[in-house]
């Protein structure tokens, strides 16, 4: 097993990769940061800019949004400082959170156009839970309509740029796949979780292609009619999780109050606040994988410089994987199982950063990372 040597993300996560320093490709990315000319990059971008200001369309881009603190931040950032009339398109989860309402509603309130899309529920739940009893990763489903209605949107209404956040291959650290280091968006579809595509849904009874109309795009209309995707964060030198979450509050983004980190499996109150049944998926990837949420949000703040190693450590120790009963109840409850059928399922696909000891099972992940904090 390896962990990176800068923050402590491991090598269990799919598709990472490390230098022979025994540095994750996330770290390296910070790395290389310092090394981009921002002034550059920054007249990059006016480009893109002038160009899509030019278009006879009524919108100037389009940008999908949760409310949450990086959507805020991509609205506000592309109408105040880049000048864009924008338009918001909105996937609503399923049993979206009244904190997610509000944080949708305060951007709604910023003076935004926004378009809501909500695919059938009858047909989510189905989806969803075939990836609960195939991947045990239930939000696989969700993430195909949180990027496609957006480029849908785009090319209905003929909009020249659409404005995604951030790249997930440079942020966690699997930049060698998928949708690699640049700045076009528009193959998002390459992404490690959407790349598999949607055929297999319509093995699912009585889904149909028509059912599956929000979870795909096509590459090559938008490409015909001269759209442009970014990813914003590869233009923005000041991208962050915390810095992030501090400028969307100052516009009236509200993060989670009165937080209890062992029931949620994170200390950080301002990721994904539109949703309960994420602490559930991160529960499971933690079976999977042998970390969760936290080991996430405290690679990003060792990045970040906003904690140290050992408290690093001592918070994944003490968090991570962790989620109350009440939500698993909630989840159990959508897509219709009872917690027994849950929790076996959950045994199938315990990953070998588990073994057995004793009739207790210990995670290697942890075995190692106490040895370190130990010697710290």
């Amino acid at each position: 097993m390896r962990i990176c040597t800068k923050c402590i993300q491991p090598n269990t996560r799919p598709g990472v990769f490390f230098n022979e320093e025994s540095v994750c490709g996330a770290c390296l990315w910070e790395d290389e940061k310092k090394k981009i000319d921002w002034a550059e990059r920054k007249k990059e971008l006016e480009i893109v800019v002038n160009d899509a200001k030019k278009s006879n369309a009524v919108y100037d881009c389009v940008i999908g949004v949760s409310g949450g603190k990086d959507s805020t931040k991509q609205a506000v950032t592309a109408r105040d400082e880049l000048g864009l009339n924008c338009l918001l398109v909105n996937y609503q989860p399923e049993n979206i959170t009244e904190l997610g309402r509000k944080n949708l509603e305060n951007l709604k309130s910023l003076g935004f156009d926004l378009i809501s899309i909500r695919p059938n529920p009858k047909i989510m739940m189905k989806v969803t839970k075939h990836d609960f009893f195939n991947y045990l990763n239930f939000v696989k489903a969700s993430e195909f309509p949180l990027y496609a209605s957006t480029y849908i949107i785009a090319e209905k209404f003929k909009i020249p740029l659409i404005i995604q956040g951030e790249n997930p291959g440079l942020t966690v650290g699997t930049s060698l796949t998928g949708v690699g280091t640049d700045s076009d968006a528009l193959k998002a579809y390459q992404l490690q979780t959407l790349s598999g595509g949607i055929q297999e849904y319509l093995d699912i009874d009585d889904v149909t292609q028509k059912d599956l109309y929000f979870f795909h795009y096509d590459v090559q209309k938008l490409l015909d009619l001269n759209v442009k995707g970014i990813w914003i964060q590869y233009y923005l030198k000041e991208w962050s999780s915390t810095g992030n979450a501090e400028f969307s509050k100052k516009y009236g983004f509200q993060e989670r109050e009165n937080i209890k980190p062992e029931e949620i499996g994170t200390y950080v109150p301002f990721n994904a606040c539109d949703s309960d049944v994420v602490h559930v998926n991160q529960m499971l990837k933690f079976m999977k994988f042998g970390f969760g949420q936290c080991m996430d949000h405290v690679c990003y703040d060792l990045r970040d410089k906003l904690m140290d190693r050992k408290t690093a450590i001592d918070l994944v120790l003490k968090y991570d994987g962790k989620c109350d009963e009440k939500y698993i109840d909630k989840f159990c409850n959508y897509i219709q199982i009872s917690k027994d059928e849950f929790y076996k399922t959950i045994e199938k696909f315990r990953g070998d950063i588990w073994y057995e000891k004793d009739g207790i099972w210990i995670n290697k992940l942890h075995e190692q990372l106490k040895k370190e904090v130990d010697s710290l």
